[in-house]
């Protein structure tokens, strides 16, 4: 399941689409059972919880709130039955920083919102970019998930 919100005035973003994708998303990760947070805002808003989360100044593109440390594996019950739905957390991302980094990229927004979502998601299932090794492994997971939704990988390199 995902919870959506957009508290983006006039943004232009097709709600309904970015919904579908992200649960195309959690069954190409694995997840498809759990349920995720996507909450579009504007870059006062993301500056606000990077601060209050991060201690970090400004606005980001993206920002995820996992519920659990590392996420685990789902699997049956001790009896056979399916688990209750995971929550995995929150994805919040800026269309402010979206639609600027769009534009350097030479991409349209719905390519740089679903990128972001994808990062986001990545975060929340446990991966990171911080060194080197990490980097290529999420990247390399980045694009089998664009893949996986049938979307052009049009970003030759991370940031």
């Amino acid at each position: 399941m995902i919870h959506y919100r957009n508290d983006v005035r006039g943004s232009g973003v097709d709600g309904r689409r970015l919904k579908m994708l992200a649960r195309k998303l959690l069954v190409a990760a694995g997840e498809s059972g759990s349920t995720l947070s996507l909450w579009l805002v504007d870059d006062a808003a993301i500056a606000e919880l990077n601060r209050r989360h991060r201690d970090k100044r400004g606005p980001t593109d993206v920002l995820s709130f996992p519920l659990e440390p590392e996420a685990p594996s789902v699997s049956l019950l001790d009896d056979g039955s399916v688990p209750p739905e995971r929550l995995l957390g929150d994805v919040v991302i800026s269309v402010e920083t979206a639609r600027r980094q769009a534009a350097v990229y030479d991409a349209d927004l719905d390519a740089e919102l679903t990128r972001l979502l994808i990062h986001g998601l990545l975060h929340i299932l446990g991966h990171d970019h911080e060194r080197p090794g990490e980097r290529a492994l999420m990247v390399a997971q980045e694009q089998r998930l664009a893949a996986a939704i049938g979307m052009a990988w049009p970003y030759e390199q991370e940031r």
